[in-house]
């Protein structure tokens, strides 16, 4: 196995500390700020070190030794506060006054405290009469993509991977970034819109935790894939059964339940940070 560690300077103390406690063979620097430990296991001793890694805002993952992105077929993302920064019914929430109680209920789904179908129904229900014009502006003024969102696809894409957006937000958003992307897949909920207004309801059932984990073993059987050639990467509890379908499965600056259950945590740089698990 390679360990990388990435994000920042690793302190001479802290990298000696490192190889000591992992066996590595041999220490790369790769500039400008990735370290890759060859030859490094993962031991009870090093676990202890996690703190001061994480301490130095550094993201730290153990990988297997020569493995390349093109290795995959298909990378696949959660959209909210995974592909772009905002969760988009928490905004669209804000236009109609409700936020902060949209924004809570969002947060203690996203920690698994509440079932992702009824959050999704109550905050939905709070959006009951918003004007379906306030979609435009929430696309136009306060979604963003994630730091390093564009260069990782850009990357996927030319590494011959198919790349897909499995959500539980809405298809605005995810079909407008399909299309501004280049993504040749997209799956989430259709709002449901009456006389010009959000009627608090989605069109069909709802794209919940296993509705995600099915399209993604859908898409991977489709196109002839084995589990480990997938990569997901998300956030939040909804994406734990999805990420279990991958054979790379990513957090990103997530949830504790989520990390603690992905292969790699990225928590402080983006989502390009992630090219540098591969040779």
């Amino acid at each position: 196995m390679n360990l990388i560690i990435q994000g920042g300077a690793l302190p001479t103390f802290l990298l000696e500390r490192i190889v000591t406690a992992t066996g590595a063979s041999q220490v790369e620097p790769r500039p400008p700020q990735v370290v890759r430990l060859h030859g490094a296991s993962r031991t009870a001793e090093f676990d202890a070190l996690i703190p001061l890694i994480e301490a130095e805002k550094l993201d730290w993952a153990f990988v297997d030794a020569g493995r390349k992105l093109s290795d995959f077929g298909l990378i696949c993302f959660d959209m909210d506060s995974t592909l772009i920064t905002i969760e988009c019914i928490d905004e669209l929430a804000d236009f109609a006054g409700k936020k902060e109680e949209v924004s809570s209920v969002t947060e203690a789904a996203m920690r698994g405290e509440i079932d992702y179908r009824e959050s999704l129904r109550r905050r939905l229900a709070l959006l009951a009469g918003l004007d379906a014009r306030v979609l435009a502006r929430v696309y136009g003024e306060r979604l963003l993509l994630s730091h390093g969102a564009r260069e990782l696809l850009e990357a996927a894409q030319n590494a011959g991977l198919r790349t897909a957006i499995l959500s539980g937000g809405f298809t605005y958003f995810t079909e407008r970034l399909r299309i501004e992307l280049g993504f040749d897949f997209a799956t989430s909920n259709e709002l449901e819109i009456s006389g010009g207004k959000l009627t608090g309801k989605v069109v069909g059932d709802i794209v919940d935790a296993s509705a995600k984990a099915h399209h993604l073993a859908r898409l991977t059987d489709e196109l002839g894939l084995k589990k480990e050639q997938v990569i997901a990467c998300g956030d939040g509890a909804n994406d734990l059964m999805m990420m279990a379908q991958a054979g790379l499965s990513v957090a990103f600056h997530a949830k504790p339940a989520t990390r603690a259950k992905a292969d790699v945590a990225i928590n402080f740089g983006g989502l390009d940070s992630l090219l540098n698990l591969f040779d």
